[in-house]
Formats: structure tokens, C-alpha cells, sequence
């Protein structure tokens, strides 16, 4: 079920991110972040209630240099002002996908992780699961099957 962003949400993703939102047209939300010290730059936009095959999703997509992502069928996010960062979930069946944008112009992707993994004492796990399941752990503070679009901090 796709859910519907509000003018509050697409200002709390902007106010996390410490940019503005460009509306291009009415249903797509660009974001520019940058990284001056770092030399990091990234686009994030947010295109609302694409119509696909008699279906309607949202889709997230992120353009770096030398890097293109895109999360499709976003299901809920939470922008948080501690971890100055938004990030943006879907899910379908018992897998999660997370992708994260933070104010500095950086952006991770965590693609098909199994909710055996996020329900899991992360302690336990290899290394590099450890960091998926603590990055998708803010999953466990929201229902994401029935999720109505909220930001928290």
C-alpha cells in the first residue's frame, strides 16, 4: 500500500539534510547535499506516486559521482536530527531494504536483508552484518506493514 508524503515530511527531510527541497513538478522532491570540507556533493529525490503497471509506489533515488541508487516501493523513513541522517526503508514479505542519506552528502544502501538479521543479537554477527542490522535497527521503533508517514528524531 503506498502511503502518502506530507509538506511536514518533505520539510523534516530537508531540515535533517540542512537543505531545501526543489519541487519538479507536482510529484517529484529534489534535495541538494553537499560536503564543501569533504568534497562530497549528492542529489536525493523523492518521486511520489509513480504510476507502474495500474500501481502506485514511491521511489527514492540517490545520484552521487560515480554513483546511482534507487529504493523502490518506500514503505516509511525516519529523519533524525541526533543522527543527522534520513533513511528510508521498504520492505516486501520478510525483507528490508534501507537507504541512507546523511547530511554530509553521504549515502549507504542496504539491499534484501532478511528480518532473521535485524531481529538478531547484532553482537553475535559477522562484522559486516554487524553494521546492517544497527543501521536498519531504527526499523524495530516503526511498524513498516502499517505505516503512515511520520517523522521522529
Amino acid at each position: 500500500m503506498i502511503h502518502e508524503f506530507t509538506k511536514e515530511n518533505i520539510d523534516a527531510i530537508a531540515d535533517v539534510l540542512q537543505t531545501k527541497a526543489k519541487p519538479l513538478g507536482n510529484d517529484v522532491f529534489r534535495f541538494e547535499v553537499s560536503d564543501p570540507e569533504e568534497g562530497r556533493r549528492l542529489a536525493l529525490e523523492i518521486h511520489l506516486g509513480m504510476e507502474v503497471n495500474d500501481e502506485r509506489m514511491n521511489m527514492v533515488s540517490v545520484y552521487a559521482q560515480n554513483t546511482f541508487l534507487q529504493l523502490h516501493n518506500c514503505t516509511a523513513f525516519i529523519a533524525s536530527d541526533m543522527l543527522k541522517q534520513v533513511t528510508f526503508f521498504g520492505r516486501q514479505q520478510h525483507m528490508t531494504s534501507g537507504l541512507i542519506v546523511e547530511q554530509g552528502a553521504g549515502c549507504s544502501l542496504y539491499a534484501n536483508v532478511e528480518e532473521a538479521i535485524l531481529n538478531s543479537d547484532f553482537t553475535q554477527l559477522p562484522e559486516d552484518l554487524m553494521m546492517c542490522a544497527i543501521a536498519l535497527s531504527l526499523t524495530e521503533s516503526i511498524d513498516l506493514d502499517d505505516f503512515s508517514f511520520d517523522d521522529e528524531d
